[in-house]
């Protein structure tokens, strides 16, 4: 199997020439975020084995179980630790179809749960318009970039990789076609005040990226997320050292569901295809406002 060039940079626990190509040819399953998510992730777990000098190749569910354990241990995310494990167990089940290993290692690993907790619910809806207004006040591609995070939910990649002939019209509907993870490709209504950003945008350009730099290059997710920096000082200064273009997102389910749309709608608006990464934001907008600390400060008595 001929690898190719964009899968090579493999890590020192799979430079033995059956791992790099088990692991080359699993990688190019994937694309664009993905795949470079997916090596990270293999990257980090092939160092953890050169570590104890194993051949990844060579692991039992023993040694998984322990690498689970040593990411608790560091202080890992459980959902940085389940996204690891999904990369390393699609890994070892690539090898099983190649008849490599008999059995995958990771078949029966324990992951942490996902849990509920969503660590941001984003903008209120005030925070929203006031980072709109500047948005507009900047300039029409900022416009464009915090409309159609915030009203379609896109994630940086999905705005970063849209193009102009994604753009086009059904029943009546101003339409935008994303790309969304594994490659599916979702049509989505554009309201009209983002799509009179999009035209203001766009002018007379009929083709190139959707997002594009002065030199007509595709905008890059890093050039994005310091321009939502820049508009969150102005906006929001409370925020801007922390608002990331992802909590825009958050803003698009949490506030959509406040307007009543139906969760399962949210759902196929945001691309998500398991409906609990969806409810976990419908809880979460909740959490904060339903705390029983409020009732307990009305309790107690005020400050002389």
């Amino acid at each position: 199997m001929e690898l190719a060039p964009a899968a090579t940079a493999l890590p020192v626990g799979f430079q033995t020439p059956v791992a790099a190509r088990i692991a080359a040819a699993f990688l190019l399953a994937y694309r664009g975020n993905t795949r470079a998510a997916y090596a990270a992730d293999l990257t980090h777990f092939g160092r953890w084995c050169a570590t104890l000098d194993v051949d990844v190749l060579a692991c039992s569910r023993a040694h998984l179980d322990a690498y689970v354990e040593q990411q608790t241990r560091d202080g890992a995310a459980a959902t940085t630790i389940r996204r690891r494990m999904s990369a390393v167990a699609g890994f070892f089940a690539y090898a099983v179809d190649e008849g490599l290993i008999t059995r995958s290692p990771a078949t029966r690993v324990r992951r942490p749960a996902a849990g509920d907790n969503v660590q941001s619910t984003g903008l209120t809806v005030a925070e929203a318009g006031q980072l709109i207004a500047a948005a507009e006040a900047h300039s029409p591609r900022a416009a464009v970039i915090v409309l159609l995070s915030l009203l379609l939910g896109l994630r940086v990649s999905e705005l970063c990789t849209a193009t102009v002939a994604d753009l086009s019209f059904q029943r009546g509907h101003r339409v935008l076609t994303v790309t969304r993870k594994g490659g599916k490709r979702q049509t989505m209504a554009v309201p009209p005040r983002a799509a009179a950003a999009i035209d203001d945008y766009l002018g007379e350009r009929r083709e190139g990226p959707l997002l594009c730099t002065s030199t007509g290059k595709p905008l890059d997710r890093h050039a994005l997320w310091r321009l939502i920096r820049r508009l969150a000082a102005v906006a929001v200064p409370h925020l801007a050292d922390r608002l990331h273009p992802h909590d825009l997102r958050h803003t698009c389910a949490t506030l959509a569901l406040d307007a009543g749309a139906a969760l399962r709608d949210v759902q196929d608006l945001l691309g998500h295809a398991d409906p609990r990464t969806t409810r976990r934001y419908d809880r979460a907008r909740f959490s904060l406002d339903r705390s029983p600390s409020h009732q307990l400060a009305l309790l107690l008595p005020s400050a002389p």
